[in-house]
């Protein structure tokens, strides 16, 4: 694909310093990128390599200058970035139809411009819109509804009466609908509670490989619009995510945490259940949370305690071998005195 540096910038709805008709061809990094690619910088410490990259156009903010270097300004030169990627390399899953190989239960219901490749399994019930693509080894359970243009990459295991909405992707190895982890006289009888909810996955939701979310034990596990979850995350039974929130991995969400609007948590996060955390939170990566967050706060740590203080604590952390050699020597110094 080929376009010149105007119609970039057209497409992106920024504008032009320098050379409007050069052609742009593909899309590197800044270190890699030479003539004929276009690159960004939307991180200060790529600043310094603006000067020397041999790239034939750089995409960056309006604060950034650079003499004689062709440049398209944006807001946003990372969102602006992405937006391209997408243009310059579309999804291309390579086939359309039903496979001949893939098994589909009777009642059924494929849309005619569904792709469904080979020794995918989609058991009685189960609805599959328009656009969706579902790879090898998926597992589709009864009931289970699949909205338009979702993505189903291979070994995605969906369990019965689940719900996906659309344009929903589901990385290689995510199991949506695995039984809660709920059990009476724990540690004892140990006895299984049935979990008879379901999950629901509301449209533009994406979800990284191997991530597990549980059906609900009653009612519905709910991850909301446009929410993004890393590989390797555990959301239990009866969560809520509220919409555009983000979730890295390694997270675990116990049981019936409600989780509000535009959430952001960071990697190994383990949150204990039956809490809330409002809108707009911002959690530090490897914190545990023990109680409920008000809306727009910040906190890390573990336990969990506001972003400045925990930012204090672990100033410290470093300097403690010093400072339990100091007051050894005071212990020491008291005790002498006392002895006199």
């Amino acid at each position: 694909m080929k376009m010149t540096l105007g119609e970039i910038a057209a497409f992106l709805g920024g504008t032009v310093v320098g050379a409007e008709d050069v052609l742009i061809s593909d899309i590197r990094s800044i270190e890699e990128a030479g003539d004929g690619d276009i690159t960004f910088v939307a991180n200060k410490k790529y600043l310094k390599q603006l000067q020397g990259t041999r790239a034939s156009a750089v995409i960056v903010s309006p604060q950034v200058t650079a003499e004689g270097k062709n440049l398209v300004v944006v807001d946003d030169p990372y969102s602006a970035f992405g937006k391209l990627l997408g243009l310059f390399y579309p999804s291309d899953h390579g086939r359309s139809g039903v496979a001949a190989d893939a098994y589909i239960e009777d009642g059924v219901e494929v849309s005619p411009e569904a792709t469904i490749f080979p020794r995918a399994f989609i058991s009685r019930g189960a609805r599959v819109g328009r656009g969706a693509v579902i790879y090898p080894g998926v597992f589709i359970g009864n009931n289970v509804s699949i909205g338009e243009d979702s993505v189903l990459y291979a070994n995605v295991s969906v369990y019965h009466s689940c719900v996906i909405g659309s344009r929903v992707t589901l990385h290689s190895g995510v199991v949506v609908g695995a039984d809660g982890f709920g059990f009476s006289s724990p540690g004892a009888g140990n006895h299984k509670v049935p979990q008879v909810g379901f999950v629901q996955i509301d449209d533009d939701v994406e979800i990284g490989a191997n991530t597990t979310i549980d059906r609900a034990t009653l009612g519905k596990t709910w991850i909301q619009r446009n929410v993004k979850i890393d590989n390797l995350v555990q959301i239990a039974h009866n969560v809520v995510i509220g919409e555009n929130s983000v979730i890295v991995a390694q997270v675990g969400i116990s049981g019936s945490t409600k989780v509000g609007r535009g959430v952001m948590i960071g990697g190994q996060t383990g949150i204990v259940g039956h809490i809330s955390i409002g809108d707009h939170v911002m959690i530090a990566a490897s914190s545990k949370i023990h109680k409920s967050i008000k809306s727009g706060e910040i906190v890390g740590g573990a336990p969990q305690m506001p972003y400045k203080e925990w930012l204090e604590v672990e100033a410290c952390r470093s300097k403690l071998p010093r400072m339990r050699a100091t007051l050894q020597e005071l212990v020491k110094k008291v005790d002498d005195l006392q002895k006199k």
